[in-house]
């Protein structure tokens, strides 16, 4: 009872103030110029393969449709978390209003938990060309690969509609002050002055089902597809086969090596510094990596990237 009279009579907190990446000036100016260009990059890449994707006939497969989804995902992903690292950059700590950083919470997650999703039903594919190629054509149908991308979207939505709702209705009576570049779980539950059990509790169980359940689905795909590639006849065989999964284990590597540590624990992270380093790789370096690791190195969206250039010279 004492406890809720305290909070009664605490004003709760209207903003946050986002320390950014960096606090030296010296230091901002240089990472401003280097993550507008990473970003702006990034927009151009992933731009360009859901061009190609959809304008070349060639691409319409199931890998090249998941490629396409990956893409215009990792665009969103940047302009979530981009800006506000920019604008921390530049002004250095700013306030960002409850709701904006509610919001920006939301659509984050929305896309991390998207994007696990994605990640999984892309090892499936390799899995059944691979493993079932006569059944491709059938078990690989556009019905199967739309449901597939449905369902990560909107199991994404409902996964961060209940952590946001829980967060956003936390008591935050100060400090207010969110050692990161943009509004994320960890730094937000450190700053509430209610008890969080329940909430990280359900940051918890979500992280096990989509963080887990999604690599776990991966790496099942992968030893499957191991196995088959064990008992093929010929080593050419085996290298083309491991070629189409070579770039799709990289990123997925890298992706769940970052997002695991910070997000499958259930309780609030205190090394921030450790955190802003780890959330760069996935929201910045990963995005920007994966058009290249994916599709630049491909043949097939080399020539359609070539037809295109021919096409506009012409």
């Amino acid at each position: 009872m004492e406890r809720s009279l305290e909070l009664g009579n605490v004003t709760k907190v209207q903003e946050f103030i986002l320390l950014g990446l960096s606090t030296s000036p010296e230091a901002r100016e240089v990472l401003f110029v280097l993550f507008l260009t990473l970003y702006l990059l990034t927009l151009l890449e992933n731009a360009l393969i859901v061009f190609l994707v959809c304008s070349h006939a060639e691409l319409h497969k199931p890998m090249y449709f998941f490629l396409g989804n990956l893409s215009c995902l990792e665009m969103c992903y940047v302009s979530v978390t981009m800006p506000s690292l920019l604008a921390g950059l530049w002004t250095g700590p700013y306030h960002v209003p409850f709701t904006a950083c509610m919001t920006q919470l939301f659509f984050f997650i929305v896309l991390i938990c998207t994007e696990c999703a994605l990640l999984a039903s892309m090892a499936c594919d390799r899995y059944v060309a691979i493993c079932r190629p006569l059944h491709y054509p059938l078990l690989m149908r556009l019905q199967v690969c739309l449901g597939l991308a449905g369902t990560s979207w909107l199991g994404g939505l409902l996964v961060s509609a209940v952590k946001t709702a829980c967060i956003a209705s936390l008591s935050y009576c100060g400090p207010n002050v969110v050692n990161h570049f943009f509004c994320d779980v960890s730094p937000l539950l450190n700053l509430s002055c209610t008890h969080v059990a329940l909430t990280e509790l359900v940051d918890f169980l979500s992280a096990i089902v989509i963080l887990w359940g999604s690599l776990l689905v991966a790496i099942a795909s992968y030893v499957a597809i191991g196995r088959a590639v064990l008992h093929m006849p010929s080593a050419a065989a085996q290298g083309k086969a491991l070629s189409t999964c070579a770039s799709h284990l990289v990123v997925v590597g890298i992706f769940y090596s970052a997002t695991l540590f910070i997000y499958a624990r259930p309780s609030r992270i205190e090394a921030m510094d450790l955190n802003k380093v780890l959330s760069v790789t996935y929201t910045v370096v990963t995005p920007m990596c994966n058009p290249v690791i994916y599709c630049l190195r491909n043949r097939e969206v080399q020539a359609a990237f070539r037809r295109t250039l021919r096409g506009s010279c012409g």
